[in-house]
C-alpha cells in the first residue's frame, strides 16, 4: 500500500464510516471461530466492525489496521491490542495467533505476499477467516442503488470471490464458505453516510461526490418506511482456510 492507494482512503472519512458500515451477523463471527482455541488477529480491523464481535466473544484480540485514522477509532473497543500494519506485514511473531480474520479488506491485498505473512503468523493448526458484506442484487431497489453509486462494486468486479471464494496462495489450500441474508434496518440519512464511507466515492471531487450522495438520498426517501427506516438487504460472504 501506498499513501495513494485507495485503500487508505478511508481514514478521511473515519467517522462516517464507523456510523454506517453494518456489522456482521453473528452466524458468521461464530463460524469463523468454531473450533478455534487460540489467539485471535483481525488484520484490515478498520474502525473494529468485525473486531468489535470478536472482542465480544474472546479475550485479547489484536487488531491490525494501516490507516491511523481508522485506528485511532479501535480504542473505543475495550481490551483491544491496537497495532499499526498490514496483511502484508502483521506486527505479530511467528505462529504467534490460531485464528486471522479480514472483513472488507482481502480485495485490497498484495495475495502472494499476504497469503505467505498471514501463514507465517498462524500456528498449526490455524485459520484464516475472509469475509464480506454484499448488498443483494436480488433487489431491485439495490440494483438502482448499486448504479447510483456507481464505482468498482457495482460494476461486479468482486463477482468471483461471491461465485468462487477469493484467491488466497499456497500453504492455503481448499476452503468452506457460509453465505448469510439478512437485513441492515437504517435511516436516510445513514443511508447516505454509508455511500460517503464508499472508497470510490470519498476520492471523488466534491461535485462528482455531492451528485452522488444527492441520488442515494432521493433513493433512500423512496425506500423509507413511514417510521422513516430503511431495510438494506444483504449478503454476507465468509470463507474459512484452515491450515494443519
Amino acid at each position: 500500500m501506498t499513501p495513494d492507494d485507495p485503500a487508505l482512503s478511508f481514514g478521511a472519512a473515519a467517522d462516517t464510516y464507523d456510523r454506517a458500515r453494518p456489522p456482521y451477523p453473528d452466524e458468521v463471527v461464530d463460524w469463523l471461530l468454531d473450533g478455534v482455541a487460540g489467539p485471535v488477529v483481525d488484520v484490515g480491523a478498520g474502525t473494529g466492525k468485525l473486531t468489535a464481535a470478536l472482542a465480544a466473544r474472546r479475550d485479547g484480540i489484536v487488531a491490525v489496521e494501516p490507516d491511523a485514522g481508522m485506528r485511532s477509532l479501535l480504542a473505543r473497543i475495550p481490551g483491544i491490542d491496537a497495532r499499526a500494519g498490514s496483511a502484508e506485514e502483521v506486527p505479530v511473531s511467528d505462529g504467534a495467533t490460531s485464528l486471522v480474520t479480514m472483513a472488507q479488506a482481502w480485495h485490497w491485498v498484495d495475495v502472494p505476499r499476504a497469503s505467505a505473512e498471514l501463514a507465517r503468523v498462524l500456528d498449526r493448526p490455524g485459520r484464516l477467516g475472509l469475509v464480506w458484506n454484499y448488498r443483494s442484487a436480488a433487489d431491485e431497489w439495490v440494483v438502482r442503488l448499486s448504479a447510483a453509486l456507481g464505482g468498482a462494486d457495482s460494476a461486479g468486479l468482486m463477482d468471483e470471490i461471491r461465485t468462487q471464494g477469493p484467491s488466497v496462495e499456497s500453504p492455503f489450500g481448499a476452503h468452506e464458505r457460509l453465505v448469510v441474508a439478512w437485513d441492515h434496518v437504517i435511516d436516510v440519512d445513514t443511508l447516505v453516510a454509508l455511500a460517503a464511507s464508499r472508497s470510490y466515492v470519498i476520492v471523488r471531487p466534491p461535485s462528482e461526490r455531492d451528485r452522488v450522495l444527492s441520488a442515494v438520498r432521493e433513493l433512500g426517501e423512496e425506500r423509507a418506511g413511514a417510521d422513516g427506516s430503511v431495510r438494506l438487504p444483504y449478503e454476507t460472504y465468509a470463507f474459512r482456510f484452515d491450515l494443519t
